[in-house]
């Protein structure tokens, strides 16, 4: 698949089949992931990969603490604004309506949406996980170097026909990976990742979120 149709194709998956991922072809697109640009070749990214039953064993003890709403486990860095405003709130809320919508969870269904949303810490069924991890000591510019890898990684994942689920809300449990994978405290769980092979049937996998047109973002002084 050309790079083109990769990028247009590419969106976050919610349903996978268990079909197996060969280690081999994670370690490729790991490789792939590791030309994206990044500021004096820094590359301040480091993965932790896991599957069978050392993506079980984990998930199982991600979705205890999900179930018991422990306060103990919070993010360790703020992903979203600490106050929402618009046209941001809204594209956020139209996004949940249509999940939910898709799923047949009605607004204010606590519980449908709780366990829809510990879905992500099983991976939604797909065979690998990954997470990615920075060190304490990067600023702004490591972070965008991480989402440059991230991206990289999600295209080369669809040139080998496979499918990705970028997922930040692992780092909520960033205490219970740390402590699982032997990921040192100079790190942060910066967020997980789905890979595998998408299910055709399910319905959550309709879901394609809009976007802006050129013209509602870019500003050009072409003289």
């Amino acid at each position: 698949m050309d790079v083109v149709e990769a990028i247009t194709t590419r969106r976050a998956v919610r349903a996978f089949l268990p079909t197996p991922v060969p280690r081999e072809t994670v370690e490729r697109l790991l490789a792939l992931a590791a030309q994206a640009p990044n500021g004096s070749n820094i590359q301040p990214w480091r993965v932790w990969v896991v599957a069978g039953e050392a993506r079980r064993r984990l998930s199982d003890k991600i979705l205890a603490a999900h179930a018991a709403d422990d306060p103990a486990y919070r993010e360790e860095y703020a992903y979203y604004p600490l106050e929402w405003t618009e046209p941001y709130l809204g594209r956020r809320r139209k996004l949940g309506k249509d999940l939910y919508g898709l799923l047949g969870i009605a607004k204010g269904d606590q519980a449908a949406m709780k366990a829809q949303f510990g879905r992500n810490y099983v991976f939604f069924d797909a065979p690998v996980g990954l997470f990615v991890t920075i060190e304490r000591s990067m600023e702004q510019g490591g972070w965008i170097d991480l989402g440059a890898f991230l991206q990289t990684f999600c295209l080369a994942a669809r040139g080998h026909g496979l499918h990705t689920c970028p997922q930040q809300a692992f780092a909520q449990y960033h205490h219970l990976i740390r402590g699982e994978l032997g990921i040192p405290e100079d790190q942060i769980v910066a967020f997980g990742i789905a890979l595998g092979h998408a299910d055709p049937e399910a319905t959550v996998n309709r879901l394609v979120p809009d976007r802006e047109t050129v013209g509602a973002f870019a500003t050009f002084r072409w003289e």
